[in-house]
């Protein structure tokens, strides 16, 4: 559906594409899930034949939740000049995902380049490709807790006890040229002292 005619979405937040300025050069499509392979088979079918890029979006708080967000160009099937191209079709398409049950057909088998994007949107956002060939996390480590690009997601990352946080701020808290104080300065003249072998109080260690 063109941009100007999305309807807006039930909760806190707007469908996004009902607000967004028109693209001149660009078709906007919102499809529901269990209509995107239809849809990107027949825009494949038109002309779209290269996947530019395929990513994701998280708006917490409207549902459907996340946007699946698939961007199509069209290639001319015999070599063409600029001339005889003229301006060529861009396409996006938007797929809602619900927070309850995250996930979409993958369409690797109709562009292998989507293999790796899935992938990342899988291990940041925690959304499913069914039929996906290797669908396993790609940037974070395999034991990783959660989705580091969802909205709700603890700014410090999950707890973990192995790595308390400090009880003093770090150096790269203090600003340049100011003097640690208070805690920070306590903390660090005991550690200096540690290194020379001195009492806290500055006294050579008997």
């Amino acid at each position: 559906m063109p941009s100007s005619q999305a309807p807006s979405i039930a909760g806190s937040a707007l469908d996004p594409s009902a607000v967004r300025p028109d693209i001149a050069d660009a078709e906007i499509f919102r499809v529901a899930p269990a209509e995107l392979r239809a849809k990107l088979l027949l825009l494949r079918a038109e002309g779209c034949s290269l996947l530019l890029d395929v990513g994701a979006v998280d708006y917490l708080g409207r549902e459907p939740r996340y946007d699946v967000v698939y961007h199509l160009l069209a290639l001319p099937a015999k070599p063409s000049s600029v001339a005889e191209i003229g301006v060529p079709r861009r396409v996006r398409v938007l797929a809602g995902v619900p927070a309850e049950a995250p996930m979409l057909p993958t369409v690797c088998d109709l562009w292998p380049s989507a293999n790796w994007a899935e992938r990342e949107i899988y291990d940041l956002f925690g959304i499913s490709f069914e039929g996906h060939p290797d669908l396993r996390r790609i940037q974070m480590p395999e034991g990783w807790e959660g989705h580091p690009l969802r909205k709700d997601y603890p700014l410090r990352g999950p707890a973990r006890e192995a790595t308390p946080r400090p009880a003093f701020a770090s150096k790269s808290n203090v600003p340049a040229g100011t003097p640690p104080a208070g805690k920070v300065a306590a903390a660090l003249q005991k550690q200096i002292a540690r290194a020379r072998g001195q009492a806290p109080n500055g006294t050579e260690k008997t």
